[in-house]
């Protein structure tokens, strides 16, 4: 396993994303399940967990998910990185300045996750009603009090990416990018790329599409924000079968899964690249960190590249969204 950099940060090449063990993918499972499939994860050489505040507010309250993650990561809390989103109400403010504001978030997210200090910190959604150059005035701070080590951004545009950036450096941007969602590779992936920025795609493998296990069939119930998800309506997931056909070719010839495959392209194609796919299953857990055994030649990737250049992918999402205008707020409207 090559690790990667995210700032002054080494990781594993593939992260975890924790969400699912409180909300998201319907039913969650027992918090013991949860905290040792994170524990097996931490096992087999994952070093990078991320979780969100917001991570389990609908069912449970603010702050399960990170509490889950702490208590299973204390044992070895040293030794990982630890990324954690925060969200900003402009309500918040009318009686308080952006920073006690912000290390009101921030107390409450160490206390969660039982440490001192956080590896890295989002901005879970770009408020507009809020100014990013002071939010990221407010990171540097942090940052020179020991209180956190890096930060970043989400689901944002390069417009967005580049004015926080120039107040204080951005390490990480975590944002929609998979073999359906690719509109990254077009903007913020090379500017990225130029500003020695991570990106850390959450949804790599297309909220299990890529896996080949969603079909047509799959009834997505109760908590699940797949119902939403517009490549995951009946007809897209029929209509984007050909991307399947070509990750089932690929994994037969490499001994591999099907999202293996999507995360090991992905890893191949960008050195910046950290995925963080999601699940609340241990296996499927423990399948997706393998995906970074998974090499791929020069010539099998551009056969890859080639074939999905000549694919057209349905239904589509986009990395740019703010809290005025996001998939949460869209799907929760429907629901």
């Amino acid at each position: 396993m090559n690790k990667r950099k995210i700032g002054n940060l080494e990781v594993s090449p593939v992260g975890m994303g924790c969400m699912g063990f409180s909300h998201g993918y319907g039913e969650v499972p027992s918090a013991q399940y949860s905290i040792e499939a994170i524990r097996e994860a931490y096992k087999f050489g994952c070093t990078m967990f991320d979780t969100a505040e917001i991570y389990g507010k609908e069912m449970f309250y603010m702050g399960h998910n990170e509490q889950l993650l702490g208590e299973a990561v204390e044992p070895f809390r040293d030794k990982i990185i630890l990324a954690t989103k925060f969200h900003l109400d402009e309500s918040e403010l009318i009686n308080e300045d952006l920073f006690t504001v912000i290390n009101k978030h921030l107390e409450m997210s160490l206390k969660n996750l039982k440490t001192n200090y956080i590896d890295i910190y989002y901005l879970h959604r770009v408020n507009e009603n809020i100014s990013l150059e002071e939010i990221a005035r407010v990171m540097g701070k942090l940052k020179k009090d020991g209180l956190i080590r890096e930060w970043g951004v989400s689901q944002v545009s390069v417009e967005m990416l580049s004015k926080a950036h120039a107040v204080t450096p951005v390490a990480a941007v975590q944002n929609l990018y998979s073999m359906l969602e690719r509109d990254c590779e077009h903007d913020i992936l090379p500017f990225c790329l130029k500003e020695g920025i991570s990106l850390i795609p959450f949804s790599p493998v297309a909220s299990g599409f890529l896996s080949g296990k969603v079909t047509a069939e799959t009834k997505f119930e109760g908590d699940d924000v797949r119902k939403f998800v517009p490549q995951l309506s009946k007809e897209n997931i029929t209509a984007n079968q050909p991307i399947i056909n070509i990750l089932e070719k690929f994994a037969e010839k490499k001994n591999a899964t099907n999202a293996q495959i999507s995360l090991s392209w992905m890893l191949h194609k960008y050195e910046n690249i950290i995925p963080i796919p999601g699940s609340k299953n241990k296996e499927r857990i423990i399948e997706n960190l393998g995906a970074w055994d998974v090499s791929l030649t020069d010539e099998e990737f551009n056969e890859i590249e080639t074939a999905l250049d000549n694919v057209t992918v349905y239904g589509h999402r986009g990395h740019v969204e703010s809290q005025q205008a996001s998939f949460g707020d869209n799907w929760k409207d429907k629901e």
